[in-house]
């Protein structure tokens, strides 16, 4: 997917050669009808080069226009990941959707193989209100963790070929969960449940692209009527289900929602756990930089004593950089939390560590960066050790 990346020297494949060349051509096409012929060629190649499991080419390719071609960069990714996400057979369309959830608790929230109910009640739903008249959709039926969804566009594409095989009989995947990466354990972070969409062509896919429809309506109604049978599969947790929408798409969304919603998370899980009110919690927030500014990080203390309890560091995201605004975003999502004092820094902070356990420092009211750790009567009280 679309993201800050780092040039790679290597020679480049010679599918990767064609990637790059063909990419330029249509960042300088002049009509939509020389567009249609550099589209055509590239949406031919990524899909050749998609099935025969050349990641490491596309991503080379990726790697050498993000630094000599930002527009063709765009083009090409936009493309690689439509290849990846959607595919055409016969006469149908199929697109593979993400269904993001925002959650967090002071128990563990899981990641679980999703009941046969569950996921009938999750068709009706979509069907009746995110997606078009007619649309099928086949389920996957695991509720993953970030950590367990599918790397890389090869991977990604072979999962949505394998739902596709579902969408067609409004069919539910099983997915084998014994290879699968163990969740890293978090007190705020993502769950996604994975979907095909097949309608013929030339069909809408979504609610919102028929005449009367919009995405503001398909979320409320989304949120409302899925919300409680999400909610019965994740006991213990807060959550907040995100508009389901294209994969990469979603998962985006879902990254830009889950930076404040973990400041929000922290807050309440410091409150119930110190048994304090927001009005005596700070937070004091700082930019850190590796050469370049990479993230934001905030620590949370009480007002009368300088120790971290806990951090939440605010990646950067897409073309996100010193000029964006990052800061005020940081401060207003820290207000709406009712925090009784918020400090931000704006001196740069280096990228550090600790050399013990790896976990990121966070910043304190004298300006240092240092261990967030809680309590010991409130650690024995909360499984989760660290916010996402």
């Amino acid at each position: 997917m679309k993201q800050r990346r780092h040039y790679t020297s290597h020679r480049l494949s010679r599918d990767a050669e064609r990637l790059v060349w063909l990419a330029k051509g249509l960042a300088d096409s002049g009509s939509r009808v020389e567009d249609g012929w550099w589209e055509d060629e590239l949406v031919t190649l990524i899909a050749k080069m998609l099935a025969a499991g050349q990641e490491d080419a596309l991503n080379q390719a990726l790697d050498r226009l993000h630094e000599t071609n930002g527009r063709a960069y765009d083009s090409l990714a936009d493309l690689i990941e439509a290849g990846s996400e959607s595919h055409d057979a016969a006469d149908q369309r199929f697109l593979l959707v993400a269904l993001p959830v925002l959650a967090w608790s002071r128990y563990r929230i899981p990641d679980r193989k999703l009941p046969a109910t569950l996921l009938a009640n999750l068709r009706v739903q979509l069907k009746a209100h995110v997606l078009a008249d007619g649309v099928r959709v086949g389920l996957a039926d695991l509720l993953f963790s970030p950590d367990q969804l599918p790397r890389g566009f090869v991977a990604t594409g072979r999962l949505a070929r394998r739902l596709a095989e579902e969408a067609g009989r409004d069919g539910d995947l099983a997915i084998a969960v014994d290879d699968l990466p163990e969740t890293g354990h978090y007190i705020a972070d993502l769950r996604y449940v994975l979907a095909v969409l097949a309608a013929p062509r030339g069909r809408p896919l979504f609610r919102w692209q028929e005449v009367d429809g919009n995405r503001e309506t398909a979320l409320a109604d989304w949120q409302a009527q899925a919300g409680p049978s999400v909610q019965a599969a994740m006991p213990g947790c807060a959550i907040q289900p995100l508009l389901p929408d294209a994969y990469y798409s979603a998962w985006r969304q879902a990254d830009q929602a889950a930076r404040g919603f973990s400041l929000t998370a922290t807050a309440a899980y410091l409150q119930a756990a110190l048994d304090l009110p927001a009005t005596a919690l700070r937070a004091v927030a700082a930019p850190y930089y590796d050469h370049r500014l990479v993230e934001w990080r905030i620590g949370f203390t009480r007002q009368d004593d300088d120790q971290v309890l806990h951090g939440v560091v605010w990646p950067l995201l897409g073309a996100e950089d010193d000029a964006s605004d990052i800061a005020s975003e940081i401060e207003q999502t820290l207000k709406k939390a009712g925090l009784g004092h918020i400090l931000m820094l704006d001196q740069r902070m280096p990228l550090e560590y600790c050399d013990d356990c790896g976990a990121p420092l966070f910043p304190n009211a004298d300006g240092e960066s240092v261990h967030a750790e809680m309590p010991e009567e409130a650690e024995e009280s909360a499984a989760p050790m660290h916010l996402h």
